[in-house]
Order: structure tokens, then sequence, then C-alpha cells
């Protein structure tokens, strides 16, 4: 298994054998490098990932893990995890061998990425990313222990605050969209059933039921890698059927009704998310309402049914959260107003019977 000149590109090549998963001796050869040293180390790495021996790079761990993870999750998914990985990890410990990966080695690179000034949110996503590689070697490849778990998180798994519009807010800024009915129409139905952005770009006008009053929701819209794909929705919950306002439905009727002859498999509201964006925008130019996201209006509609009183597990149900656990780290915040109302209430309903004995 040494490394010789390529007599067709005299280029270096490297000719080996080596054990596949089932045990089963295989021979192959690897052409195309510059010198007898890169050879050399390319099969010493190669040999040390086959092996699953920790002596080997973290990114040439890091690899195994993706293989393996790109049949278990969703490419948008895959995608964000590789972005991370490539832009904020392995720049800082792709060339370190696993087993040299001390908790100091990570308390200093989130030392390095906190001072970057990134949201705490978006440093524990971050961070969550390394630790899912050390979690994975430990689980199935034997790694003695995570250092992530040692070096302690980073971030935090939600935002302090959360921004969202009351129900005047949103009429505020939707009376200053109404010239673009598509534009106006998509916002009432995201402020109005609380649905992911992608669950309304991939709906159809066949997944509106307007004498139930049902929208269907059984799939999402993803612009990946310059393509549009359809895809399910996040999570097998987020399966389901939203009941909508009668006033919404009719909104959605007037619509259709001016649609020229429309199919059935047609989107219900054909534009783009950037356009849509824009339009937010425009609207709280000119509306001069507080600033929010396209994902802020599911957060609105939350705060707008806990405010209405129904029940985390209602919320969960109708927002499409695999757990009630979900609803309640995501909106507990929103809770101890309710709470006080609830204590206000008592006290009222308490001193009335004080009154009565008197």
């Amino acid at each position: 298994m040494k490394p010789e000149k390529d007599k067709k590109t005299g280029k270096w090549l490297i000719q080996y054998r080596y054990r596949d998963w089932t045990g089963k001796l295989r021979k192959s050869m690897k052409r195309g490098f510059n010198t007898r040293r890169e050879a050399e180390e390319w099969l010493r790495n190669f040999l040390l990932k086959q092996q699953s021996d920790f002596d080997m790079r973290f990114k040439d761990f890091a690899d195994l893990y993706f293989k393996d993870m790109e049949a278990r999750l969703r490419e948008h998914t895959m995608i964000n995890k590789h972005y991370i990985m490539d832009d904020k990890v392995l720049p800082y410990f792709g060339e370190k061998k696993m087993n040299e990966i001390t908790p100091a080695d990570i308390r200093k690179w989130q030392t390095e990425l906190i001072n970057k000034g990134y949201s705490k949110t978006y440093l524990k996503t971050i961070n969550n990313q390394l630790s899912a590689i050390f979690n994975y070697a430990v689980r199935y490849y034997g790694l003695k222990n995570n250092p992530c778990r040692t070096a302690g998180s980073m971030g935090k798994s939600k935002a302090d605050e959360m921004s969202f519009w009351t129900k005047e807010e949103f009429n505020a800024f939707a009376d200053c969209v109404i010239d673009k009915r598509e534009s106006w129409l998509a916002f009432q139905i995201l402020f109005w059933t609380g649905m992911r952005i992608g669950e309304l770009l991939a709906l159809e006008i066949n997944d509106v039921n307007l004498q139930t009053r049902v929208i269907s929701v059984t799939k999402s819209y993803q612009r990946l890698r310059g393509k549009d794909i359809i895809t399910p929705p996040k999570t097998p919950k987020s399966i389901r059927d939203v009941t909508i306002p009668e006033f919404l439905t009719e909104d959605i009727r007037d619509y259709l009704e001016d649609r020229y002859e429309p199919e059935p498999d047609e989107p219900l509201i054909p534009v783009t998310k950037t356009f849509l964006e824009k339009e937010l925008q425009r609207g709280i130019k000119a509306s001069g309402v507080k600033k929010i996201r396209i994902h802020d209006l599911r957060h609105s509609h939350a705060s707008l049914l806990i405010e209405l009183g129904f029940s985390p597990k209602e919320i969960a149900d109708r927002l499409g959260h695999e757990k009630i656990e979900t609803t309640l780290n995501t909106y507990s915040h929103l809770y101890p107003n309710k709470q006080a109302k609830i204590a206000e209430r008592l006290d009222r309903f308490g001193r009335e019977e004080d009154n009565d004995e008197l």
C-alpha cells in the first residue's frame, strides 16, 4: 500500500485494502494526489474512518455522521446542519483529532462565538450541532464521553422577548396592504390560523373546504438550492385540519370567485416568500405598527388564543406542535398575564363572599 506515480497523469496514486462494514476484505485505489505525503495522509484517515478510530480528524468523523443522518432527516434540516458545520464548527475543530478535543477547547470556541455578537438562540443552535456530533460518537461508536457536556452550553433555547401583533395592530397593518389582494389574503390566513409560511405557500385550492370551513394542512413549501420543493410538514402533528372563522371563509370565497376558472391543484395564494416579506415591510411602514417577521404572525395567533382563554392542548393541536411542551415552553411568558386576571377575579369573588357575611 505504498504510493506510486500515475503514468497517465504524473500525479500520485495509492492502492489499498480495507474491510468494509460487513467485515469483507476489499481492494481499491485512489488517484489524483499532488505528493506522496498527501496520498499517505489520505489513506491513514480513510482507514481510521473505516475502523471508527477516534484518532481520526473531527471533520472525517463529521462525514460519517452526515452520511448517516442524510437518510433520516429532511433535506432542509440537512442543509442547515451543513451550513452551521462548515461555517462555524469545522474551521475551528476540523483538523483536530476526535480524542484530543477537550472541554477547554470547546469553551474557547464558545467564547469566540459569543464575542461575535450572535443572538443567544443562534448560539444555542450552533452549540447543539457540535454536541450532536459527539453524542453520535458516544452512542454508536464507543466514544467515552461528550466533552460538550463538561464544557456546558451557550446561548438560550428561546429568545427573551417574542414579537407579536394584537388584533388592533394587525388590522391597522392589513388596511395598508388591502390594495394587493393576494398578499392581503395571505396575511389574513397567517394571522387567523397560525400557519407556518411554508404551509401557506404549499396550499392548493382543493385544500380548502368552504362548506365545512376547514383548511387541510398536508404539505410544506421549501426553496432549496434554487429549486421549489414540496415536502411533508415539519412534524407528523403538523398534518392537521384547521377550522377557520366565517369571515375568513367569505374572504377566501370572494377571492376564488374572482379567479378565472382556477384548477383545484393550483396554489391557493400564488406568491413567494420574498414577495410577502416585501409586502410586510410596506405595510409596516405605511401603518406605523412595530416591526415583526412573517413567522411572528404565528406567534400573534397563539397569543390571541391565549388571550381568549384556550388551553395549551387546544393551541398545540391548532398550531401543529408535536408536543404540548413545545407550546408551553414557547409561550409560557404569555400565561402570567392570564394568571393575574384569574387571581383578580378570585379576589373579587372572595371579597363578595366576605361582604355577604357582614
